[in-house]
């Protein structure tokens, strides 16, 4: 395994340059094995799991899912607060921002993202409790590219951008998650469901996270500093991935509802149109036979 690490880490070298000396030694960050590892194993559970509940019954995770979301609704809106802070603090540059002329507000932005990227492993628990709860529907393609892909890509900015222009997407998903986590504790309350009423805008509220992302990212590219363009790029073209994907299922999830919903209450019109449309027939017919029986 240690002779690995060090070839894996060698390749990684000569490919994206030396690292962020600031996060040597640092937990998951020495090695990408177990990131890798991980990112397999959920891989692995998402294509197992369903096929092993497939003849148990669901389980309820109630009362851990309240613990669980409201976990990291916390966590959430904590790193929200300390990017914010550390931004204000290290008088980060909005239009490109590199990642050693922070001062002590860049090591306060790296402790933060890296609890960012740890999050994204506690978050492979998303899934797993779809899988427990027999909600394969929710196991969608955008959701396990995004959960799989996420990890690996912030093992990644941890080791070489760990601050700088990377701390934008972080701090307005930590944001949303707040948001969708405090959905989420809530809806597993049955009572407290007829009065959650912003799902929809949770997705919209993730589309536009995404297009702000690029549009700062582009700012990097367009007046460049010392934060490596190559970066920018690749953050760029993962956004656009997100919106694409993000984009379908929102036309897939409510367009598509809201059509389904108009359609039934036309053709509802149209049954109890059709019932007093017959009924009237047979009172017609009715009366003709009496009168028909009179003569």
């Amino acid at each position: 395994m240690e002779l690995m690490d060090k070839t894996i880490n060698s390749y990684f070298d000569v490919w994206l340059g030396p690292r962020d000396p600031r996060v040597k030694g640092w937990l998951l960050l020495e090695n990408y094995t177990p990131t890798f590892i991980f990112s397999v194993l959920y891989l692995l559970i998402v294509w197992l799991g369903p096929k092993y509940m497939r003849n148990k019954q669901p389980f309820s995770c109630r009362g851990i899912l309240v613990i669980y979301n409201l976990g990291l609704t916390l966590l959430s809106l904590y790193m929200f607060y300390e990017l914010v802070t550390g931004v204000l603090e290290g008088g980060y540059n909005f239009f490109c921002q590199d990642t050693h002329s922070g001062g002590e507000a860049d090591m306060k932005i790296i402790r933060v993202l890296w609890w960012y990227y740890f999050s994204k492993l506690i978050e492979f628990m998303d899934t797993f409790f779809f899988i427990l709860r027999k909600n394969n529907h929710q196991i969608t393609v955008l959701h396990v590219y995004h959960h799989a892909t996420m990890l690996n890509i912030w093992w990644f900015v941890m080791n070489w951008v760990p601050c700088g222009h990377s701390y934008f997407g972080a701090t307005l998903n930590s944001f949303i998650h707040v948001l969708m986590y405090s959905y989420y504790g809530l809806s597993a309350v049955p009572a407290m469901r007829p009065y959650l009423w912003w799902k929809k805008y949770i997705t919209q509220g993730q589309l536009i996270q995404f297009v702000l992302t690029i549009f700062q990212t582009s700012c990097g590219v367009i007046w460049p500093c010392a934060f490596p363009q190559g970066w920018l790029y690749f953050q760029i073209s993962y956004m656009i991935s997100l919106i694409i994907l993000f984009t379908n299922f929102y036309i897939q999830t409510y367009n598509k509802k809201a059509s389904s919903r108009r359609k039934e209450y036309q053709n509802g019109s149209t049954a109890i149109a059709n019932g007093h449309t017959n009924s009237f027939s047979s009172l017609e017919n009715n009366v003709k036979q009496r009168k028909q029986r009179k003569d």
